[in-house]
């Protein structure tokens, strides 16, 4: 937890309170649906929440912003996205019924009420959204096809609408489509820790 305030120290009591409930919430939940690898969980806060956190170091989503985080597993970058911005509204989706149960329950036991979780496929999703976030979950191109449908039109933030991708590795590849228009940001920059060495936010005005 201490991890969050080094970045965020900003954050305010109730905020504090969620994301300090995250840790026994997630291993109680691990124990019953492994939703993170069993090596992983004991590095929530800086594997998944500060990572997912990278998007609000990029970002600041103004208040009525609508956020869909596709295949989102445990809730990732939802939940923590959705703590650190509670005037803007969050569909979290995945495929996998048993994880969308821990998104729900996680956030019904740290009173998360801007955020709502459903079982569905990303090409059922029918919603516009101002901005598409998602970790991990497939290549850009594949990523860029599904998600072109549910981007609004009306733009309220400081960035154009669109996708913004957790990415590892070499993304070279990935973004050469689009490497005109792609912001590409090392997460290293923006956090010390070893761990996000060779980790990027890829933005993509869509």
């Amino acid at each position: 937890m201490d991890i969050i305030l080094k970045y965020f120290p900003e954050i305010d009591e109730k905020q504090r309170s969620q994301f300090a409930a995250l840790n026994d919430l997630y291993h109680d939940w691990n124990n019953k649906i492994n939703v993170i690898s069993r090596k992983d969980i004991d590095s929530l806060y800086e594997h998944h929440v500060l990572h997912s956190l990278a998007i609000a170091k990029a970002l600041k989503f103004r208040e009525g912003t609508k956020i869909l985080d596709l295949g989102t597993g445990g809730g990732f970058p939802g939940i923590p996205l959705a703590i650190m911005f509670p005037g803007s509204s969050f569909k979290l989706i995945d495929g996998t019924g048993k994880k969308i149960l821990v998104v729900k329950e996680v956030a019904k036991a740290i009173g998360l009420e801007n955020c709502e979780a459903e079982q569905i496929r990303g090409e059922n999703e029918t919603g516009k959204y101002d901005f598409v976030v998602s970790r991990a979950v497939m290549p850009m191109p594949d990523l860029v096809k599904l998600v072109k449908k549910n981007i609004a039109k009306t733009q309220r933030n400081s960035l154009p609408n669109g996708l913004i991708c957790l990415k590892g590795g070499n993304v070279d590849a990935e973004i050469k489509p689009y490497k005109h228009i792609a912001d590409v940001t090392e997460i290293s920059t923006m956090f010390s820790e070893e761990w996000f060495k060779q980790k990027y936010l890829i933005y993509l005005p869509l």
